[in-house]
């Protein structure tokens, strides 16, 4: 049982009393591997510990990537969040950033020559030059999602007093026995297009993806209370740079990580910055790599574990973000979202549309947009020079919206290559030892789960609230030498 003096302490100021380390005290608290949103949302619960924060590259926020441009932000990644009451919209408030429900439409479509936005999307098939036949397909395989959806929904639902693993299992366990591609059937080119840009958004094709997870995409499209509908004032990076700036010399950039080794009573952690090797030990290590480079670099993981890490599948996707300089009302400003079958990204983003909906007056010159290619579209990019992905962008975007060559400014490219982890038939199976309670080494990222920055940021804050009770218990006794 905790003595009442240390219960008192773990609830000032809402953290950890700083502590550096003490003479004698050869390991720190504990080391966060990654600088996206996952290892920062750790980094800032842990944030009055003797910690430090490893970052490779020369920036923090992972996928999460934007930068702002006067009143826009162009975007690379990601860039919805969850709403009231989510671990999201805990952490914006804690760190002081704000973030705004999108108000823009998530169902236009350009198909086929055509741009529908509004209405009934059940009858999008019938305003399209489409054939009898392949609107009878798109039909009869949309009753089937449509119905599969409502079902999700349920699932989907959290409960009264469950934990959110016990939730999480339950969503993977959904449909999980085949792929998207078998629950429609074979389907013609035209009836595939309409199913395929939403279910590859994850970096996974419907060939690929669970039926389950592919139906919970439409979820997603259809319905914005379910769950991410939320930009960030200023651009998604503004999250965790707003932590960066507050964990100073604890965050450490450029420091590429060799190798983590779990012992009984400790972690070992060795890492490269400016040519040198440095390796510390700390009582606890929260690993927020992707679950290929945690799997490459760990040592002395539980077996299983280990095992489960390297069942995990990435998928590629290209991205690019475009600035404008248009005058006037444009017919894309209430829409957040255009899905573009059958191009060389399934989907544009309009990225002032949350800019739109604060003007309240005349509205300013310029947009911001990106587009996305997730799966086989990325496959086709990734490996092309820059300047020939934007060419190949800039002509789709053309024909979606005449007349866009003419009003960019600014565009810019970006690749990733371990883009997202998708949800694969079986996936749920490697669920519950992901799930396993760590001993000295925690895992944090959006691969654990299937609601992306709410599931990076769950999971994050999570491991280091747990590390911060651990660290309560073991260090804060009587007996442990330290002062405050």
């Amino acid at each position: 049982m905790i003595p009442k003096y240390v219960m008192i302490r773990a609830t000032h100021r809402s953290g950890l009393p700083d502590r550096k380390q003490h003479k004698g005290d050869p390991m720190r608290d504990a080391i966060i591997v990654g600088g996206g949103i996952a290892g920062m949302s750790a980094a800032w619960r842990l944030r009055h510990s003797d910690i430090i924060a490893l970052e490779a590259g020369n920036r923090i926020g992972g996928r999460l990537r934007s930068e702002r441009r006067g009143k826009y932000w162009l975007n690379w990644g990601g860039h919805v969040f969850g709403g009231e009451g989510s671990y999201a919209d805990k952490l914006l408030k804690e760190v002081g950033v704000d973030a705004l429900d999108l108000p823009g439409s998530f169902s236009a479509l350009s198909f086929k020559g055509k741009t529908l936005n509004g209405g009934n999307v059940n009858l999008y098939p019938f305003k399209l030059p489409l054939s009898w036949g392949t609107r009878w397909e798109i039909v009869k395989a949309g009753l089937k999602v449509m119905k599969a959806v409502k079902a999700y929904g349920r699932v989907n639902k959290p409960r009264k007093g469950e934990d959110y693993r016990v939730r999480q299992q339950r969503i993977y366990d959904f449909m999980a026995d085949k792929t998207f591609a078998e629950f429609t059937g074979p389907l013609s080119p035209d009836a595939d297009a309409f199913f395929r840009p939403t279910v590859s958004r994850s970096s996974g094709d419907p060939e690929e993806i669970s039926a389950g997870a592919g139906v919970g995409y439409f979820l997603l499209v259809w319905d914005k209370g379910a769950g991410l509908a939320r930009n960030i004032v200023g651009g998604a990076a503004t999250l965790p740079q707003a932590i960066g700036d507050k964990l100073g010399d604890k965050l450490k950039m450029g420091a590429e990580v060799l190798q983590v080794v779990q012992h009984n009573d400790h972690v070992e952690v060795t890492w490269r910055q400016d040519g040198k090797e440095h390796t510390e030990k700390a009582r606890y290590c929260v690993m927020t790599t992707p679950a290929t480079i945690t799997h490459r670099v760990t040592k002395g993981l539980d077996p299983v574990v280990y095992d489960a890490l390297g069942k995990i599948k990435y998928g590629h996707y290209v991205s690019a973000a475009f600035l404008t300089n248009e005058t006037g009302r444009h017919a894309w400003d209430d829409v957040y979202a255009y899905c573009t079958p059958q191009r060389s990204f399934n989907i544009a983003f309009n990225m002032s549309n949350l800019v739109r909906s604060m003007e309240g007056g005349e509205r300013a010159p310029g947009s911001s947009f990106m587009v996305f290619s997730p799966a086989t579209l990325a496959r086709n990019l990734i490996n092309l020079p820059d300047e020939k992905v934007l060419e190949i962008y800039r002509k789709d975007l053309e024909e979606v919206f005449p007349g866009f060559g003419n009003i960019v400014v600014e565009q810019s490219v970006q690749k990733f290559h371990d883009g997202l982890a998708y949800c694969f038939p079986g996936r749920n199976k490697v669920q519950p030892m992901l799930m396993r309670a760590p001993n000295r080494i925690y895992l944090a990222g959006d691969y654990l789960g299937s609601w992306y920055t709410e599931t990076a940021i769950q999971t994050g804050l999570l491991a280091g609230e747990d590390i911060n009770s651990k660290l309560y218990t073991d260090k804060l006794l009587p007996d442990n030498g330290f002062s405050y």
